[in-house]
């Protein structure tokens, strides 16, 4: 038994079934390279099922299936899905045009994840490009559930955004407010939105992803709300405000700020209905709800928030006297990051005189980008020796050519060889989205596991794959 760790912040243990045909620890020779999971306990109680196994990495080279892979799974997404709704009382699940959750990390799988999160799991998706909305329109997703939001929007991307029917806009600031109503106007549509505010709340989480401070590119400053809204009452027919939005970060383990960020929502549109005689009826307060990456990680768990938020927005309501709005979520880290994992196979190692031992695996910064941006952290096993010991301390390095490049510092690992494969756990949330050709790498493919299934839902890229968009100029192309 190990324990994995859940996107909620709890542990469970769980069997692990290892089936290699071939040597074990050399994966090139081994044909396929398959490890089931089985919950015991708790989770295998909720699954209904006594065993529940979920194939978190295929690699066969025949196929394809060949390191670095990053894999996908169905079951935690079932599993949270089912269970947001509990948490949500029914008078703020009464949008009928719209599911009060949006998913936000569209990169994550393509077309395959959209069609998968939307059809068969009801999630709406928050966009925030044209990429974006056009994945999520060809994945044959109902528009009407999409929300576009971002601080530099531009005019290509408004206008595919309203030919497409996107449901919302999350209006940034007071450049896009004006280009959006010119662009609506043209095409003779009024545009449903929201104004993104900045509600003043610092979190504790890495800098580079707090968004809900004062001192932040996003959104509309409290004190700037009353001109945005005149300005959509008055000048800007062709725009229909709906409510509210607001983000106050990212991988947040703290409870009082959602319930501090209900209350500014709040309060805002009662100011609003009696200085403007508007009544909004939506409010959206983002997500940034944590993961448990490591042991020293604790979030809250979905059913924590919510009771924080449902309290904190009955007691708003009653105190500021206005109508239940519609409460709108956008978890993304929270339901995908547990649901991936990638597999990398280890290559060279260096033994640094008195000092650490590294070890590279044949992936690195440019398909997880995130411990070289902001020191984040990972647990990771070798997934084709789960039941050795534990013999040694090393730090796992990347292929690229940057000192940087280091995936996971100070991890035990057992003794360790070329060619074994290094599962790193929570990889589901923003790795393939932030994904680089750096060093001209291509990057990995995307397989999508269900118990014994498994699809290749984006391919492994191709040496013409990088360079199918180049252009040689007449001009340097040598001539006989």
């Amino acid at each position: 038994l190990i324990p994995v760790l859940l996107g909620d912040g709890s542990v469970v243990p769980i069997k692990i079934t290892l089936g290699i045909s071939g040597q074990e620890g050399h994966s090139r020779s081994a044909g396929i390279f398959q490890i089931g999971v089985q919950p015991v306990g708790r989770l295998a109680a909720a699954s209904g099922t006594h065993h529940h196994a979920m194939h978190i990495g295929i690699i066969h080279e025949g196929n394809g299936f060949a390191a670095l892979v990053l894999t996908a799974d169905n079951d935690p997404l079932r599993e949270l899905w089912q269970r947001i709704p509990l948490c949500l009382p029914a008078p703020f699940l009464r949008c009928e045009r719209h599911l009060p959750i949006y998913f936000s990390d569209l990169g994550f799988g393509g077309e395959a994840c959209c069609a998968m999160l939307s059809v068969a799991y009801g999630f709406g998706f928050d966009v925030v490009s044209a990429g974006e909305i056009y994945t999520v329109y060809k994945a044959g997703t109902d528009m009407k559930k999409v929300l576009f939001n971002g601080n530099n929007k531009s005019f290509d991307e408004l206008e595919l955004a309203i030919k497409l029917g996107v449901g919302r806009i999350s209006v940034d600031n007071f450049f896009e407010l004006t280009l959006l109503d010119e662009i609506a106007k043209s095409h003779k549509k009024v545009v449903d939105v929201l104004l993104r505010i900045t509600p003043g709340i610092e979190c504790h989480t890495h800098e580079y992803i707090q968004t809900g401070h004062l001192d932040s590119k996003f959104g509309f400053d409290l004190t700037q709300i009353d001109e945005a809204v005149d300005l959509i009452i008055n000048n800007y027919r062709n725009l229909k405000l709906h409510g509210l939005h607001a983000h106050i970060g990212s991988q947040i383990f703290e409870t009082s700020i959602y319930g501090d960020e209900i209350e500014i929502l709040i309060k805002e549109i009662a100011r609003l209905d009696e200085k403007f005689g508007l009544k909004l009826d939506e409010i959206n307060i983002g997500g940034g709800l944590g993961v448990k990456y490591t042991e020293t990680d604790c979030p809250p768990s979905t059913f924590t928030i919510a009771e924080i938020v449902i309290k904190r927005l009955y007691e708003c309501i009653e105190k500021y006297r206005i109508d239940a709005p519609a409460l709108f979520i956008e978890p993304g880290r929270s339901v995908i990051s547990t649901a991936g994992v990638t597999l990398y196979t280890l290559g060279s190692s260096k033994q640094v005189p008195k000092g650490k031992m590294y070890v590279a695996v044949d992936g690195g910064m440019a398909d997880n980008a995130r411990p070289s941006m902001y020191q984040a952290e990972y647990t990771a096993q070798i997934a084709n020796k789960p039941n050795y010991e534990l013999a040694k301390t090393v730090t796992i390095a990347g292929r690229f050519c940057e000192s940087g490049d280091i995936l996971i510092k100070n991890i035990k690992l057992p003794e360790i060889e070329e060619g074994d494969i290094l599962c790193v756990y929570n990889t589901g949330a923003y790795n393939y989205s932030m994904a680089s050709n750096y060093n001209r790498v291509q990057k990995p493919a995307m397989v999508l596991v269900n118990n014994s299934q498994s699809d290749i839902i984006i391919k492994r890229e191709s040496l013409e794959d990088l360079i199918a968009h180049d252009v040689i100029p007449d001009r340097l192309k040598q001539h006989d």
